[in-house]
């Protein structure tokens, strides 16, 4: 196992740079307000800017937003020619079978945040993640999410707004504001809970916020 994950904390350093530039624009995002970015953090990754690409803080889960971006670089980002290439594929098959164990993407996470800067991760972030489906097609990045569930821009998006937006990001799909708003209106209350201050997440993999009242 150690020398697996050496292996992979090699190629993760080694491809870093080639992946980077090869980013298509349309993951270039406009730059958070401040309020967006402590509604966005509070949920999705509470210690974002003092861990190193990892965290157990409460509410965590398994995911940080530096190994999301990991996974969506290395992963599924643009395909490495030559041995790169194929160490690229096998990782992918390894997280595609055995996603809740594997370790590959953890050090890949550590390998970004000590190669990337923390606003460069929030760029990437905020303009690849996964927004759900809507009107027949795959919604990457808040501002595209902003824009068909909200008919305005990211900029323009309040914090009631974001607080909307951020509800969904855990299961895009599942809690699709419009083909499953119960669901969604349910997680919405809890996400506007935890940002009040009325309750908070019942240790590191309480994700569902289940203690919060709606």
């Amino acid at each position: 196992m150690l020398v697996y994950l050496a292996i992979v904390a090699w190629w993760a350093a080694a491809s870093v740079d080639v992946l980077l530039a090869r980013q298509p624009a349309a993951t270039t995002a406009p730059r958070l307000s401040q309020g967006q970015l402590a509604i966005l953090l509070r949920i999705e990754d509470p210690s974002f800017f003092s861990h190193r690409g990892l965290s157990l803080a409460d509410g965590q889960g398994v995911a940080t937003i530096s190994s999301a971006v990991a996974r969506d670089l290395f992963l599924y980002g643009a395909p490495l020619e030559g041995p790169r290439g194929v160490l690229q594929r096998v990782y992918r098959a390894v997280f595609d079978c055995c996603r809740k164990v594997d370790l590959g993407r953890d050090v890949m996470a550590v390998v970004l945040d000590a190669s990337v800067s923390k606003q460069r991760q929030l760029d990437l972030y905020a303009g690849g993640v996964y927004m759900g489906r809507h009107e027949g097609r795959q919604l990457r990045g808040l501002e595209a999410a902003a824009q068909a569930y909200m008919g305005k821009p990211l900029a323009a998006v309040n914090a009631d707004g974001m607080a909307r937006l951020v509800a969904m990001i855990k299961a895009p799909n599942e809690l699709h504001p419009v083909r499953n708003r119960d669901a969604y209106q349910l997680r919405l209350a809890r996400v506007r809970a935890v940002l009040a201050g009325r309750c908070r997440p019942d240790g590191w993999l309480d994700t569902d916020y289940a203690g919060c009242k709606d």
